[in-house]
């Protein structure tokens, strides 16, 4: 495409792979996306159409002012009920498609009524691609958006690599690499290291959280059983599979915009070697955190409004941040009871920066992992159950079915024909849990291997090796955890 220079009939091909992309399994997807991609830029449109016309106004009364930068009209009077508008659409087609039966079912619980519930279809990532469509009309209000072309547009929001499950990307971000004609053309050293960042997020996903998920989902299927080792177990599997699951899509996103000369923000920061949890809430997830403060936090006053309504408005944006997550109250539990724990932590800053590192990252990790049983249970009811298996220090021996949950081709190997009280297994299993406590905290992170790299032979046999252990070890279609938020 670079050598013709039909740069809008390479942003065609984009938009119409993207959508394949995200068609894919379920083809009735592409009528909600293009349908949010078009309302989103007519009302985008609007708003630019009613400050060019401010803008002309102004400049007929003073020609100095056909110089200035949008931005000079920006948050117009005219344009509030539009960008309100906006938000609300985006904001109802959340709540039909995600929050609809959460909703129905604690009207019935409240009020005693019977409405049936609607059973809805979640489409995939809609909360990503709808939270990146609310900042730019957001921003367009505020004056910060030029003019764009609707193709240009809709590959912002439908980029493939992040579509699913993020970087919630800004059009400041995206666009101008878009637009870019440098990046038009293949980029070897690009191509290269996007495909060392995917095969090591795949590698993560497949070889690492997927193994690790099979253990999670037998422990949270029957919790009352499960007694102290194995639900510390199962905690720990989840914490690593969570961990990996979507440590490993932020670096296949990366990998795959790479491959496209596409550069696209940190998303995860080693969030695990956090010493306080301000500052894990700094690393994981950091660009929907970005939004949260961006769109929420600093709209409400942020810490300009003394420490009361700061207290506050930090706890909106992690209730917010529950409800984002997943149409249930354990999400908001979750989220509330991290909030809180942000709160004091601020509150009591100069305790927490007086702590020994050990002990703030004991603390810190320590209570995170705990309130994700809350994050993954089913029910309240099986959170508390799991917590209360735990607190019993009822310490068995490991169930078998731990073992078993670490169908790799090794184990397999070590437990055809061998008794599951032999010891090989056992330590198979610990040599998976130290190995992942081992790249979370003991090794360079991605980005930071991503800095340091090379195409050399070493890293082309590694990737190659990476690729090709992930496609034999799969079994099945393999989701993201994210994909469901």
């Amino acid at each position: 495409m670079n050598k013709t220079k039909k740069y809008q009939l390479g942003h065609g091909f984009l938009l119409g792979m993207s959508l394949w992309f995200y068609g894919y399994f379920n083809p009735g997807y592409l009528l909600i996306i293009i349908a949010s991609v078009a309302v989103n830029y007519l009302i985008y449109k609007w708003m630019k159409r009613l400050q060019q016309k401010a803008l002309l106004e102004a400049s007929t009364v003073n020609p100095e002012l056909d110089i200035l930068p949008i931005s000079s009209v920006g948050k117009l009077k005219k344009c509030k009920p539009v960008v309100i508008l906006g938000v609300l659409i985006n904001l109802g087609i959340i709540f039909y498609f995600k929050y609809m039966d959460f909703f129905i079912e604690n009207v019935n619980a409240i009020a005693g009524t019977d409405w049936p519930l609607m059973h809805i279809m979640l489409p995939l990532g809609i909360s990503f691609f709808t939270f990146q469509q609310i900042s730019f009309i957001v921003d367009t209000y505020r004056g910060e958006v030029p003019d764009y072309g609707f193709l240009t547009y809709a590959c912002y929001v439908t980029f493939f690599p992040q579509l699913i499950a993020g970087p919630i990307v800004t059009h400041d971000e995206l666009i101008p690499q878009l637009k870019d004609a440098s990046k038009k053309s293949i980029n070897w050293d690009n191509m290269s290291m996007g495909f060392y960042m995917f095969a090591m997020g795949l590698g993560k996903k497949v070889l690492i959280a997927d193994v690790f998920g099979v253990a999670v989902n037998w422990g949270f299927e029957d919790v009352a059983s499960l007694k102290a080792t194995n639900a510390i177990l199962v905690l720990l599997a989840y914490c690593f599979q969570l961990y990996f699951d979507f440590s490993g899509y932020c670096d296949m996103a990366i990998g795959l915009g790479k491959m496209l000369n596409i550069d696209l923000p940190v998303n995860f920061d080693s969030p695990y070697k956090s010493l306080t949890i301000t500052e894990f809430w700094n690393r994981w997830h950091m660009t929907l955190s970005r939004f949260f403060t961006r769109y929420v936090y600093i709209p409400l006053g942020g810490n300009r409004k003394g420490n009361v309504r700061t207290y506050i408005n930090l706890f909106i944006v992690f209730l917010l941040s529950g409800f984002w997550h997943g149409a249930a109250w354990t999400f908001v539990i979750w989220s509330v009871l991290n909030g809180i724990f942000v709160i004091i932590t601020r509150m009591f800053r100069k305790q927490f920066e007086a702590m020994h590192p050990a002990l703030g990252w004991m603390l810190t990790q320590g209570f995170f992992n705990l309130t994700l049983v809350f994050f993954r249970a089913d029910t309240i009811s099986d959170a508390i159950e799991f917590i209360k298996q735990i607190l019993y220090v009822d310490f068995t021996n490991i169930d078998v079915h731990i073992l078993y949950a670490f169908q790799t081709p090794a184990l397999k190997f070590f437990l055809d024909g061998t008794p599951v009280t032999h010891s090989l297994p056992f330590i198979y299993v610990g040599m998976y849990y130290f190995l992942a406590l081992f790249i979370v905290l003991g090794s360079r992170n991605s980005h930071q291997l991503m800095a340091a790299f090379k195409p050399t032979v070493k890293n082309m046999l590694w990737t190659a090796a990476l690729i090709a252990a992930s496609v034999m070890s799969l079994s099945g279609i393999s989701t993201f955890l994210y994909f469901n938020f």
